[in-house]
């Protein structure tokens, strides 16, 4: 397996019509990733197509704290 890439602005997309059960299965795929071994890589797609890597996140308790953070808004 190979690392798992997030975009966070398809993430804020999701919040705004809170797609719970999208944001579920984006979750459940991190979760898995790190169990795997391998970290979730946290990206934002910029204007210009370009995706710049701000966080990573390899450990349970991190993928837990952005995830509350995420189902915070909803």
């Amino acid at each position: 397996m190979k690392e798992y890439v997030i975009n966070v602005t398809h993430i804020e997309e999701l919040q705004t019509i809170s797609n719970i059960k999208e944001l579920d299965k984006i979750f459940a795929r991190a979760k898995s990733t790190i169990v795997n071994g391998e970290p979730v890589l946290l990206v934002r797609k910029q204007a210009n197509g370009l995706t710049e890597k701000f966080d990573e996140l390899t450990t349970l308790d991190a993928l837990k704290e952005y995830k509350d953070g995420v189902y915070k808004y909803l």
